[in-house]
């Protein structure tokens, strides 16, 4: 692989808040991280400052579960962002904590943020995060109003378009971008942990969706690019940009600049390949110096693997995946 692989996602907790159907299913069997098994604020700044910047990260994403979840969310934001070697560092959300964290955070140092909103529809938002008492949106609302109003911007929104749940509502989502400084992201849905709603409709290729918005504004390719793997365009005029992450239907392994974190320690090359993954947890807390816990993950590195995602049935442990998309830091 000829990419350079600078950019760390960090999951802080398995937790989440809500329970959405393309993340944790109904029915999926769900066993949280006890304390002790997670990384704690201090190791996660360690292993930051002295093994992953040393062998050339710079780009750090913090991601859960749901991260805002996490004791000390601030005090680790501040520590990764106070290290002079960080370009970037950036936060996944559903911001329904975000409202009374967004000063904070913004203030410690983070740089971008991007939350998950796959609805603008109350009943369809309370529906698809799995959400059966009082209606959640207006508080997630409140949460990406305050990260607008601080000044993260721009602003990042994750939509999962479900085929018959939200993608009738694509134009709405878009329209979000022509008088806001807002990134709105449409995403593939990927049957992690789910194959049950992983049928011949399951996800909606993004090549339609691009299809859709051309047939009422128009579409053209953005000068805006970001760390990760979207296909950026804009609608003319337009003060934001449409992004698409195409991995079901565009495989962009090839393109990989990243690996990941587990809440409980294990360093992964890819989200669903994991061939070769360490246990740095482990290794910190049985004492291995900073230079043989750097040897470990140039290793890993080295041998990180270019996995098509359409390979997950191909027989090898590899290709076996039964935990859900918050167990794994997606």
């Amino acid at each position: 692989m000829s990419n350079i692989i600078d950019y760390l996602r960090i999951s802080v907790i398995d937790k989440c808040n809500f329970r959405c159907q393309y993340c944790m299913p109904e029915g999926a069997k769900l066993n949280y991280l006890l304390g002790g098994e997670l990384l704690t604020n201090k190791e996660i700044a360690t292993l930051v400052k002295d093994v992953f910047i040393p062998v050339g990260f710079t780009k750090f994403r913090l991601t859960g579960g749901e991260p805002l979840l996490r004791p000390g969310i601030v005090d680790i934001v501040r520590d990764i962002a106070r290290q002079p070697q960080t370009k970037d560092l950036a936060m996944t959300t559903n911001a329904f904590l975000l409202a009374n964290l967004a000063g904070e955070l913004y203030d410690a140092g983070l740089n971008r943020i991007n939350i998950s909103l796959d609805s603008l529809n109350p009943e369809t938002f309370d529906k698809i995060i799995g959400n059966r008492g009082r209606s959640r949106w207006q508080q997630t609302w409140q949460g990406i109003l305050a990260a607008h109003r601080v000044g993260f911007d721009p602003l990042k929104l994750n939509v999962v378009v479900i085929p018959g749940v939200n993608d009738r509502e694509v134009l709405d989502l878009a329209a979000l971008t022509l008088d806001r400084h807002w990134h709105v992201r449409f995403i593939e849905f990927m049957p992690i942990g789910n194959p049950e709603l992983f049928g011949d409709r399951a996800w909606i290729d993004s090549e339609e969706l691009r299809q859709t918005i051309r047939q009422r504004w128009g579409l053209e390719a953005s000068q805006v690019n970001g760390n990760g793997p979207a296909d950026v365009f804009q609608i003319p005029g337009a003060k934001g940009t449409i992004g698409f992450i195409s991995q079901m239907s565009e495989c962009f392994c090839d393109r990989c600049n990243r690996i990941r974190l587990s809440a409980d320690g294990w360093l992964r090359p890819c989200l669903l390949n994991e061939q070769g993954q360490i246990d740095l947890k482990t290794m910190l807390r049985k004492g291995m110096s900073a230079i043989e816990l750097q040897q470990q993950v140039k290793q890993l590195l080295a041998i990180k693997p270019e996995v098509n995602f359409k390979q997950r049935d191909s027989g090898t442990d590899a290709g076996v995946y039964t935990r859900t998309m918050s167990q794994i830091g997606g």
